[in-house]
Formats: structure tokens, sequence, C-alpha cells
């Protein structure tokens, strides 16, 4: 596990206190473990990606929010939000763009990402690229999971344990947009943008 502050909750869930009976415990529970100014980002997604698309068509790029179809629809999620494990392609996306000649609209190519299950929740990673999350997935009852993670850069080889640096945690909802393909809406992380989202497709 690397994420210390979501392993040390795991490791608890998964505890038992008593010597003479099993104690079932519920399933880790993200708003315990994201931070006060994480969990409002996550109640803004929806207002982060409608201020995304609006900011990128305004710079001229229309046509290019026009072809993501329901990846950048606010409404498109879908029921059953799960993430299987395995090796998928993911595709960023990032809308507002507030670099310099950036015109806010950026769509990286396709790159690898791997899901695994992690006992009761599961992890993400970004495989490659010069900006990588890396996080764990929470099922959460609003049709989506949850993902808490932190942003992994350049050649560091360990991702940033999460709550040590708040330019590096990440919260984001998974919603399932389509038969096998999924996003990933990142509201208003610290770099370049006001809404990042990754469309995550099963590699193969």
């Amino acid at each position: 596990m690397f994420l210390g502050i979501v392993s040390g909750l795991l490791l608890a869930a998964s505890s038992s206190t008593a010597a003479t009976a099993v104690v079932v415990q519920p399933p880790p529970d993200w708003h315990g473990v994201a931070t006060a100014g994480d969990r409002a980002r996550l109640r803004g997604w929806r207002e982060a990606l409608v201020k995304g698309v609006a900011a990128a068509t305004a710079a001229g790029h229309a046509d290019s929010v026009a072809r993501e179809g329901a990846l950048l629809l606010p409404d498109a999620a879908l029921p059953d939000a799960a993430l299987p494990a395995g090796v998928y392609r993911c595709r960023i996306v990032k809308l507002g763009v507030k670099a310099p000649r950036a015109n806010g609209f950026i769509a990286y190519p396709p790159a690898d990402c791997v899901v695994r299950a992690e006992g009761e929740v599961a992890s993400l990673r970004k495989a490659d690229g010069a900006q990588r999350p890396t996080g764990l997935l929470f099922a959460d009852p609003d049709s989506r999971m949850v993902f808490l993670g932190t942003m992994t850069l350049g050649d560091e080889r360990r991702a940033v344990d999460y709550g040590a640096d708040p330019d590096r945690d990440m919260i984001g909802s998974v919603q399932r947009i389509g038969e096998r393909r999924w996003r990933l809406v990142l509201p208003y992380p610290r770099f370049e943008s006001i809404v990042d989202v990754i469309e995550l497709v099963p590699a193969g």
C-alpha cells in the first residue's frame, strides 16, 4: 500500500478486537480520510466541470469539447460505477488551463493506468508520464467511486503520502459514462487547470 494515511485506515478496518467472535467491520469510508479542503473540492466537481467546459469553449475549443462526447457532459454518469481491476488506457483532458498559450484546452495522448484490488478498496496508478495520479478508489453510494490520492511528478519513484503536501493531494469522482468507459473528474487541481478529466477504457 502506497499511501500511508490510507494504509493505516485499511489496517484498522481489517483488524478484529474480539478473540471469540468474528467482528465484521464496515468498508473504509473516504469521508474519514479526506481533508476538509478535499471534501469541499469534491462537492464542487460538477461546478468545476461546467466552468472548465465554458472556459474551453470561450477560448475557441467548442469543436474539441463536442468531440469528447459524454466525457465532458456534466450529467453523463451511469449506474454501476465500479472500476474492475485491470490495465486501462487513460487519457487526460485539462479544461480551463491557466498555463501561458494553453488556450483553455489540452488533451494528452493515452497512457497506461493500472487498477488493482486492495482488499476492501482498489488502487489506481497512472504508469507513465510527467504527472501521474496515484491513489485509492472507495465505493460511494452516489453512483460513483471516490479517488483519493496524490500527484507523482517527474522521475519520482514513490508517491507522496496523502495529507503530507496539500499541493499534491487529489480527490475525484469516478463515473461510468458508457459501455466499458469511465471517467475520473478531478475538480480544481492545484496545477494548471479548473478541472482535469481522465478517460479510462480497458486496454485491448
